[in-house]
């Protein structure tokens, strides 16, 4: 089983933490379901039931959530880093990075080699602490039977 209550980190009078008790749900709610491209209209009984069988990571200043990431795991050998947002106002800041590399080094602790992300326009964050394009994109596929997965 993998480690809850592993990351806790600060920089900047910023807060990482997976402590899951800090999650802002109903902001996080807002985030993805009408700021973010990916998750848009996501309802919120879908949200929650994905973030529950995840493994979350925020950042907060003081009790105000201000980031969030979902790491979605069989805690062995396969990891996928999704539903990362930052609020607007701190955007620019490094903390998607800072998000990104501390998803790694739960993937690391827990001994997880291979992860995965998809981005449509935020491949230099992702760079930055070492994602690349996948070397075989032509060995995955994949079945998304969202209605609007032909928009994104």
């Amino acid at each position: 089983m993998a480690t809850k209550n592993l990351l806790s980190q600060t920089k900047n009078g910023l807060l990482l933490s997976d402590d899951e008790s800090l999650l802002e749900m109903t902001k996080i709610h807002h985030w993805l379901s009408v700021e973010s491209w990916w998750a848009k209209g996501r309802e919120f009984e879908v949200m929650a039931r994905a973030f529950e069988n995840s493994y979350p990571i925020g950042i907060y200043e003081g009790k105000n959530q201000v980031a969030v990431a979902r790491i979605v795991s069989d805690t062995a050998t396969f990891a996928w880093l999704c539903d990362v947002f930052v609020e607007s106002h701190y955007r620019g800041r490094g903390i998607g990075t800072w998000l990104a590399g501390a998803s790694l080094e739960w993937a690391e602790h827990n001994g997880v080699k291979r992860i995965i992300l998809s981005t449509r326009d935020a491949h230099e964050v992702y760079s930055r602490v070492g994602f690349e394009p996948l070397a075989a994109p032509d060995r995955w596929m994949a079945i998304d039977r969202r209605p609007q997965a032909t928009e994104q």
